[in-house]
């Protein structure tokens, strides 16, 4: 049955059955994330509500080392699949669990030790310092459940479970929310219960992944019995992953780059800036989701050297991300005011805010261009082309032309920034696929 959906089910039938769940678990993600956030705002405590901001992108960093094993490890084992290679597939997917497991033992030891210089790297004071600590520890304590459980949630829609990859980071995300209250509340934990929360509820989503790799997976396993691998698939699967992983070190650096370009122009611009981000997000998770939720039939497909139907799958997701794309746009633009008022009142932030958010969402199309050819590359197992646009968009094109366009336009060059980037990188990702792949699955199967 797995075969049919990656070899004869119509395109557009197979793409929205292992895009669509993908979507629906960003679109969990991200309503997780502004319940969340809304629960530690409930706290009333400026200091801890920074604090546990401060920490977050300790929780980003295991996020991104969950990728390595991840989307590497999918890249890698859906063209195996595609290939016929089921039993290498099966091999990789042990490897890529117990690497994820290894990985967040590791870090948690390191950045325990590490733990004084790291708060004061994230900016901690004397006065957040209390909650940052306390978010920090008990999520670098969670590291091993927290990378581990974005290994199998990616490794199963290279079988064609999308649905259950879905299910186990719906349980985590419902997890974490129901647990939320309890632990900052009731046990009165503060930011220390956020953290332990969040970590629970990836807890819930690993024991889910694993029963279900246990009971339903036919050709994926975490049975370490008879397991072996090489260096060189090794470094197939990092060759993938590390671009991949990259990806969210660039959209922190990218935030972090426009604040500190809006800085001059006063903290209204930083505030409303930090809302329109959230907004935008909205449509970015979505175009995510249907871009590489299409990875594993465009893996297979390429491994098994059917380039008819590759060709036929690129042109969908092309032209379907970027309607998507022009969509998403214009509805969040029409919507700017109502969507920013979603999160704060002020009519001075709101009016700052809404012209950002247009300017953000005039690059959308030339997002879902980049993420759809990043896609493509790393199915195919093209590193370098994938890493290329990794630290593009959202970092060395992105720095130099805020650079640029702030110096030349001011403030408006500032907001105009991102936008331009994403032309420019989208211009690079057609550059990269036709020097690269075109040729390649231009070429059509015999009859």
């Amino acid at each position: 049955m797995a075969n049919e959906l990656f070899e004869k089910v119509p395109v557009h039938k197979a793409y929205f059955k292992l895009a669509l769940p993908v979507v629906f678990s960003m679109v969990i993600s991200l309503v997780y994330n502004m319940v969340d956030t809304w629960f530690i705002a409930r706290t009333g405590n400026t200091d801890l509500i920074a604090g546990v901001s401060l920490g977050a992108p300790v929780f980003t960093l295991m996020i991104a080392l969950g990728d390595i094993f991840g989307l590497g490890g999918s890249s890698v084992i859906s063209r195996l699949f595609g290939r016929k290679l089921d039993a290498d597939g099966k091999r990789l997917s042990v490897f890529c669990f117990y690497a994820a497991l290894v990985c967040g033992v590791l870090v948690a030891a390191l950045m325990l030790l590490l733990r004084q210089s790291v708060l004061h790297l994230l900016g901690a004071d004397p006065n957040t310092l209390p909650y940052v600590s306390q978010y920090y520890t008990f999520i670098v304590l969670g590291a091993p459940f927290i990378i581990v459980s974005f290994t199998p949630s990616n490794l199963l829609r290279t079988e064609g479970f999308s649905t259950a990859s879905m299910a186990g980071t719906i349980l985590g995300s419902v997890a974490n929310i129901l647990l939320d209250p309890i632990f900052i509340f009731a046990l009165g934990l503060g930011a220390a219960g956020a953290a332990i929360a969040t970590v629970l509820g990836n807890l819930c989503a690993d024991l889910f992944f694993v029963w279900f790799l246990l009971r339903k997976s036919k050709k994926l396993s975490v049975n370490p019995v008879g397991f072996h691998i090489s260096a060189g698939e090794i470094r197939q699967i990092l060759a993938i992953g590390f671009p991949a992983s990259i990806t969210n070190f660039m959209q922190s650096f990218g935030i972090a780059l426009m604040n500190r370009f809006l800085l001059p122009y006063g903290n209204e611009r930083v505030a409303a800036m930090g809302i329109v981000m959230k907004v935008n997000m909205i449509a970015v998770l979505i175009l995510v989701g249907f871009a590489f939720g299409g990875q594993p039939l465009i893996g297979y497909n390429y491994g098994a050297g059917n380039h008819s139907r590759l060709q036929k799958i690129l042109r969908f997701a092309y032209r379907f991300e970027c309607g998507a794309a022009l969509l998403l746009a214009a509805l969040l633009s029409l919507a700017a005011r109502p969507m920013i008022g979603l999160f704060i009142k002020d009519p001075v932030i709101m009016d700052t805010g809404i012209p950002m958010l247009r300017m953000q969402l005039a690059g959308m199309p030339f997002v879902a261009v980049v993420l759809v050819t990043t896609c493509i590359f790393q199915s195919a197992g093209k590193a370098w082309n994938a890493f290329l646009l990794s630290v593009s968009r959202q970092g060395v094109i992105f720095a130099v032309v805020i650079l640029l366009s702030s110096f030349l336009a001011g403030y408006y060059g500032v907001l105009m920034a991102q936008a331009v980037s994403d032309l420019l990188t989208a211009v690079l990702a057609v550059f990269l696929f036709r020097n690269g792949l075109y040729r390649t699955i231009r070429e059509e199967e015999p009859e």
